[in-house]
């Protein structure tokens, strides 16, 4: 598979049609690597417009709403961000480049093993993945 040509069509095919138009968030998205974040057995799924499973109850979102997420959310270098649910570790890893510093909150700790393991291997240094409920804060 090739995995630029597919991050170039799913850029064009499914974040601009959306009004994904913040040039940062584009070129962030052109320079980020979604296919290590995402389970070996749904690798060819990457840049496809759905919900990849990572764990029971977990799953890394379709490209377009990450990319809402981060325009919308228009972080700033000197603020600090907290997601609640860490998946696999992908969601975090955005919101960190373009943050300060990040935790990722998750209930289950099967599941924030894997995003820290992506994490780690991603070598995004500045998220913090914690166990615990988001509804009772960090």
């Amino acid at each position: 598979m090739n995995y630029e040509q597919a991050r170039h069509n799913m850029i064009e095919q499914q974040l601009r049609p959306w009004r994904i138009s913040d040039p940062g968030v584009i070129d962030q998205l052109y320079a980020d690597r979604r296919e290590d974040f995402v389970p070996d057995a749904y690798r060819a799924l990457a840049f496809a417009d759905v919900e990849i499973p990572v764990a029971a109850g977990a799953s890394l979102l379709p490209p377009k709403l990450e990319g809402r997420i981060l325009q919308a959310l228009a972080v700033q270098p000197h603020e600090r961000v907290l997601e609640i649910g860490a998946g696999s570790g992908h969601m975090a890893a955005l919101l960190a480049a373009r943050a300060k510093e990040g935790w990722s909150l998750e209930i289950d700790p099967a599941v924030a093993a894997i995003a820290r393991a992506n994490l780690g291997r991603a070598d995004v240094e500045n998220v913090h993945v914690e166990i615990g409920d988001g509804l009772s804060g960090l």
